[in-house]
């Protein structure tokens, strides 16, 4: 048999280098690189030849030319010199708006400016020199999508996403889209989840034709309209505690096409509503590297996950071992805007009640049912035009803020987001302060329905007239209780005294707006006892 062999001939590279019909992204990087480029012949470079710039000499020069660097959270960002506010990671492969991380930005250089491959090699040792040179930089906080300003407190920042660092600037009574120069505004870093926003549109007829278009688009009633224009404004501001907007409705409703284009109004067209991960850590990562957090569909609210809303909408941090190391962590610093929708959300525990604005929804008859298709066309087209108007409202109420710590008598919990209701109602004639005060009212009814110690203590305490105080060990109280109807003692009754008292301190806050104050005494030989209370003129309806 014979054997036949084919062989192919690779022809050789070109004397001349490939001319780019595009110009270099970089113009200083790409003459310092054709610079020490020049004198190498058209082969692959070799140690051996001396008294020539390495590959990885002429990689890190890229990176000192173009790029500066800054510190932020003990995390090195590389920053393009005379380029956008765009903080680019070091190593990873980069987020959104096609920012790229410096690594694929030095590989990308020295390919337009050599026509070559740099090798892995000197990749991995130009980036450990930069990132060893960067050690003492500056330090300088690097934002995710919104941002608060250097001077003016009042003033905020609106990232869109894009890859020439363009950006929102919210004033008190004005908003402009710029790119913020060096020293002048924020630095924006991007992840996967960090998703592009249209260039916002004004219009002559001021906030209102905006936020019109909005009304027309969305499906909720006319009440709880200016509640979601409320909760969208509030995202637009940083480090603020907002509540975390509940959108409840049976099934058909449009939960989800609602939360959909809440979150892609502020966070781009992409924007997705994400499932609840098993675990906790795996949330606080994905809520860190995006801006809100949408969670689709909930079928309950287990404990969990009822104190990660809680102190998300608040402000949160997760620390946890850093890859590869024995010695290091890792810091996920967040604080985000939260929605989730659910048919039925379960019973609410105290913390997060009164951290929730609930939105509930209408059925949707058949004539008033729109297609998936004509309804997404119609928010798309109008996007630019609604986030304008988004941001005219935005400039009147940020003017109206400094006067609502005055005026504003009597705050709730979110002490913030109250305030920017009543600027908001201001600027506009609505009554959302009113509105959002009442649904707490509701939710308050909630939870201690929901809690049968809660439910019993209430009871028990409202079927004296007022004013009337106890005051014993839990123990005393466990006695003097009665289990209400329907609930399964086995599970959730407390047994022992100790777990009555925990059961006690969670209820505590909506107990006190229900008439019943309960306190725990200082500790005494015999124990701490609790102190039950009522207020004078409240009686057992």
């Amino acid at each position: 048999m014979s054997e036949i062999t084919t062989q192919r001939t690779v022809p050789a590279p070109s004397p001349q280098r490939e001319e780019r019909p595009q110009p270099a992204a970089y113009p200083s990087a790409a003459q310092t690189a054709a610079a020490l480029t020049a004198h190498l012949p058209q082969r692959e470079e070799r140690e051996s030849d001396s008294g020539r710039p390495r590959q990885a000499d002429i990689l890190r020069a890229i990176g000192d030319t173009g790029y500066r660097f800054v510190r932020s959270d003990q995390t090195i960002y590389a920053v393009q010199i005379g380029g956008g506010p765009i903080a680019r990671p070091i190593r990873s492969k980069g987020g959104g708006g096609g920012t790229g991380s410096l690594r694929q930005c030095l590989i990308r250089e020295y390919v337009v400016s050599t026509g070559r491959t740099p090798s892995q090699a000197a990749l991995a040792d130009a980036i450990a020199a930069l990132e060893a040179m960067a050690m003492d930089s500056e330090s300088q906080d690097v934002h995710l999508r919104v941002a608060g300003d250097q001077v003016d407190r009042w003033t905020t920042w609106l990232d869109l996403g894009r890859s020439d660092g363009l950006s929102v600037c919210i004033e008190r009574g004005s908003w402009a889209v710029l790119v913020p120069q060096h020293g002048e505004g924020p630095l924006w870093r991007r992840s996967r989840l960090v998703h592009e926003l249209p260039v916002p549109e004004r219009s002559s007829a001021g906030w209102q034709h905006g936020v019109e278009l909005l009304r027309q688009i969305l499906p909720v009633s006319a009440g709880s309209y200016p509640m979601v224009v409320a909760w969208c404004l509030a995202a637009l501001r940083p480090d603020m505690p907002r509540p975390l907007a509940g959108i409840l409705g049976e099934q058909g409703t449009g939960k989800s096409t609602l939360c959909r284009m809440m979150v892609r109004l502020v966070d781009g067209t992409k924007a997705h509503l994400r499932s609840v991960p098993k675990s906790e850590d795996d949330l606080a990562v994905t809520t860190a590297a995006g801006w809100c957090l949408a969670l689709d569909n909930l079928s309950g609210m287990p404990g969990w996950l009822s104190d990660f809303l809680s102190r998300t909408v608040t402000g949160d941090a997760l620390t946890k071992r850093e890859l590869y190391s024995d010695d290091d962590v890792v810091i996920l610093i967040y604080q985000r805007p939260v929605l989730l929708t659910s048919i039925e959300i379960g019973v609410l525990q105290g913390d997060l009640a009164e951290r929730m604005l609930p939105i509930q929804l209408e059925p949707i008859t058949g004539k008033n049912r729109r297609t998936e298709r004509r309804l997404w066309e119609a928010y798309n087209h109008s996007h630019p035009e609604i986030l304008g108007g988004l941001l005219d409202l935005a400039a009147l109420v940020w003017a109206k803020l400094p006067e609502a710590s005055d005026k504003l008598t009597e705050r709730p919990r979110m002490a913030d987001w109250a305030e920017m209701l009543w600027a908001l109602d201001e600027v506009t004639g609505w009554n959302t302060l009113d509105t959002y005060t009442g649904a707490q009212e509701d939710l308050v009814d909630d939870v201690i329905e929901g809690d049968p110690v809660a439910t019993s203590v209430l009871r028990w305490a409202t079927s004296r007239l007022s004013p009337w105080t106890w005051e014993g060990q839990a123990a005393q109280l466990l006695a003097e209780l009665q289990v209400p109807p329907n609930t399964d003692k086995e599970k959730d009754w407390p047994r022992t005294p100790a777990v009555l008292s925990a059961r006690l301190q969670r209820a505590a806050p909506a107990l006190r707006r229900r008439g019943v104050d309960v306190r725990k005494l200082p500790r005494t030989k015999s124990g701490r006892p609790l102190r039950i209370s009522t207020v004078p003129g409240t009686t057992n309806g």
